[in-house]
């Protein structure tokens, strides 16, 4: 390999990637049976029904405990886990540097001012030094998201929240599955959005998502601020806050109870490409010094989180076939940094 293919050498793939195979039979029998159970019934389904619950309760199971409730999107499920918080108008949120503009946008439409931290030096995420500084007599919350699957240090985070007694809200939109410190990302704060989008580790169909918390109090909050306040556990005439509906439904609900049994194996299968590629990284460490690999190490260690869906075709690919391409491609990059930083070679001014 003489040079990288964005310097217009030879692609390492000349073919598409395999497609991801994400919906299968299960899928397609689940949904057939709501709409035998509704012709046969003669009623519609809609919401907040026994395929929902069954969701919920399969998430809550899968996180290790806790309550979940069904939303209609990643960003309202960002949008209803601050709603939730019951957060006064002004307000400041600190919010990720790197994030879908989904991930802050549910800040303005709660009324609230979004300030943006810095990225931690040896991530893509934030960290609770950036944080701490946009810390001010206005801030209420801080959102962190775990981007692409890599944690973000939340032992610090939480200890500076309680310290300013914040809020935490954890955007796991790509963290479904992923640890910091053998425990599950979305057990950290006081509540966590998920979104399961057609794009995301395990789907409900075309969008979805999921707000979870272990406060059961907490719970109920995003119940009401989730279905326009309607009042669920309390002995209330009618709607008891202002809110909008963000509800899940049965059909995408039961495609999430067929998808989610499926999501340890596809966990299971993007890990196997995380150790691959972290088995060889010593070897790269030492044939590529030009890489500023001390920016990189921490995200070494996390590689088996940073998973995206897969079949058996992409692990076999990238697993069997790829790796010996990926070790010529890090040396032809590691010669380039050499040659456009000839004063460093290992990072450390990072």
């Amino acid at each position: 390999m003489g040079s990288l293919a964005i310097d217009g050498g030879q692609p390492v793939r000349t073919q598409p990637m395999p497609s991801r195979c994400l919906i299968g039979q299960e899928e397609k029998q689940a949904a057939m049976r709501l709409f035998d159970e509704a012709i046969a019934s003669g009623q519609p389904f809609g919401y907040n029904g026994p395929n929902e619950k069954q969701y919920e309760e399969d998430f809550a199971r899968f996180m290790g405990g806790g309550y979940a409730d069904g939303v209609n999107s990643g960003t309202n499920a960002l949008f209803v886990a601050l709603g939730a918080l019951g957060l006064d108008a002004f307000s400041e949120v600190i919010v990720p540097p790197i994030s879908d503009p989904g991930g802050v946008m549910p800040v303005i439409f709660i009324g609230c001012v979004p300030v943006v931290a810095d990225a931690d030096v040896r991530s893509y995420n934030t960290c609770a030094d950036e944080i701490e500084r946009m810390i001010t007599e206005r801030t209420r919350a801080i959102v962190v998201a775990h981007i692409g699957g890599d944690p973000v240090d939340m032992d610090p985070v939480m200890a500076l929240a309680r310290k300013h007694n914040l809020y935490v809200v954890e955007d796991c939109a790509q963290a479904h599955g992923a640890r910091y410190k053998g425990k599950m990302l979305g057990t950290f704060g006081h509540t966590a959005a998920f979104s399961m989008m057609f794009g995301k580790h395990h789907c409900t169909g075309g969008q979805g998502g999921v707000v979870y918390t272990q406060d059961e109090a907490m719970y109920w909050r995003i119940k009401r601020f989730a279905d326009r306040g309607k009042p669920f556990n309390l002995d209330a005439p009618g709607n008891v806050t202002a809110g909008l509906n963000n509800n899940l439904n049965e059909l995408s609900a039961a495609i999430g109870v067929a998808q989610l049994a499926k999501l340890p194996t596809i966990v299971q299968k993007r890990h196997r490409i995380g150790e691959a590629v972290k088995a060889i990284s010593p070897e790269l460490l030492h044939e590529a010094p030009g890489i500023p690999w001390s920016a990189i190490a921490r995200m070494r260690d996390h590689l088996a989180h940073h998973y995206f869906d897969t079949d058996h075709a992409i692990v076999t690919d990238v697993v069997e076939n790829e790796l010996e391409k990926l070790r010529a491609a890090v040396r032809v990059l590691s010669e380039r940094v050499e040659s456009d930083n000839p004063e460093s070679s290992d990072g450390s001014e990072l």
